[in-house]
């Protein structure tokens, strides 16, 4: 899960790291209003789960209440990269002599954390990593023997003098926070060191391992600010396994493992998946009915294919489920399936009694994919 700033920064507070003054809003006139109890000028940040927003023209800094409410309106009359905004972080201007970076983040390959820091702050990590890869310094951190006193010391240690101390305190506390938070990745960028010589940070991303949440029901409420496409909000709603994607071919499959090679063989054929769809190893026909709702609830998707192997799940209830669906919603594009495995003949022998125009069986998976590609193609 993703945390926005302002969210991350709560969690920074909650763990004694310092922050700015800042206020977060809903609109443009409550923008100007903290701006006005600011001091008279702030940064206007929108708050997305994603970088890039201060080359995206996500961060302004507002000279007067005026400015901030232009700001903040445009924000969330225009959004940013096509995401919905619907809070804009509104912080104190600060005066800032140096911009620095650290990070932690879950190495799974190692199994094991690493800690980063760089005096390249403010800017992408990975384009620093590409060109000046000697500017970022890395350390391990075992799991179990935890993050060593001097390992801190030489992360900080090309830091200026004066925010050597502060930075190493921010550093060791992010550890902490990632260990008491469940977190994969905790990352200030930029760390500041202001003229005053606090070292504060300026930005929060933290992002926390779901499968954890249940260990933290105070984090899991953060999700309730999230804006939710309105498909993945009603598949929520119905309790499946569902990811919002860009492409144009609705998946149904039965197995996290099945529907992720369903969507490597649509890429194969030349398409793209417009979801990810997991309806269990055990789907019956109500649920294999509320799957195809969900997916056809979709205004971008042109073609649906449902890939069923049959182990508990039975390819007659599946045949069924597919029927009774289209009973209850317009089939608007043409629905590609493939059954094979359990009651799998008696499945296709259901489909090809009813005898819809949308319905297109297909025997393999690879010839369903590409016939699921090349009818969206004609719904272009």
């Amino acid at each position: 899960m993703d945390l926005y700033e302002y969210q991350g920064k709560e969690v920074f507070a909650k763990h004694g790291l310092p922050r700015l003054d800042a206020e977060v809003v809903t609109t443009a006139e409550e923008a100007r209003a903290a701006t006005e109890r600011l001091g008279g000028g702030a940064v206007v940040k929108v708050q997305v789960q994603a970088g890039g927003r201060g080359k995206g023209g996500g961060i302004v800094i507002a000279k007067t209440p005026d400015e901030a409410h232009q700001a903040a309106e445009r924000l969330f009359d225009d959004g940013f990269n096509g995401m919905t905004v619907t809070r804009v972080l509104v912080e104190s201007l600060a005066d800032i002599r140096e911009e620095l970076y650290m990070a932690i983040t879950l190495d799974r390959s190692s199994k094991a954390f690493v800690a980063m820091t760089s005096t390249e702050g403010g800017v992408d990590i990975e384009d620093t990593a590409e060109h000046r890869p000697e500017a970022i310094r890395t350390a391990r951190i075992d799991p179990i023997l935890g993050f060593k006193p001097y390992q801190v010391r030489r992360l900080v240690g090309a830091f200026p003098e004066e925010a050597r101390d502060g930075a190493a305190k921010v550093l060791s506390k992010i550890w902490d926070i990632a260990v008491a938070e469940d977190a994969t990745l905790v990352e200030i960028n930029p760390l500041v060191l202001l003229a005053d010589g606090r070292v504060l940070p300026l930005d929060a991303k933290v992002t926390i391992d779901d499968n954890a949440l249940f260990r933290h029901p105070e984090d899991a409420a953060f999700a309730e600010a999230f804006a939710l496409d309105p498909t993945e909000a009603r598949a929520k709603e119905k309790g499946l396994q569902y990811v919002k994607l860009d492409g144009e071919v609705g998946i149904i499959g039965n197995g996290a493992g099945l529907v992720m090679s369903t969507l490597d063989v649509v890429q194969q054929a030349g398409g793209a998946a417009a979801n990810f769809l997991d309806a269990g190893g055990g789907a019956d026909a109500a649920l294999m009915a509320t799957s195809l709702e969900v997916i056809l609830s979709d205004p971008g998707v042109r073609s649906v294919l449902i890939n069923i192997f049959g182990g508990i799940t039975r390819g007659d209830e599946v045949a069924e489920g597919i029927l009774a669906a289209l009973e209850r919603v317009e089939a608007r594009v043409p629905i590609v399936v493939r059954l094979d495995g359990t009651n799998a003949a008696e499945g296709r022998k259901i489909l090809a009694e009813a005898a819809h125009d949308k319905i297109v069986p297909e025997d393999t998976m690879l010839s369903a994919a590409r016939r699921a590609v090349e009818l969206a193609g004609e719904g272009a």
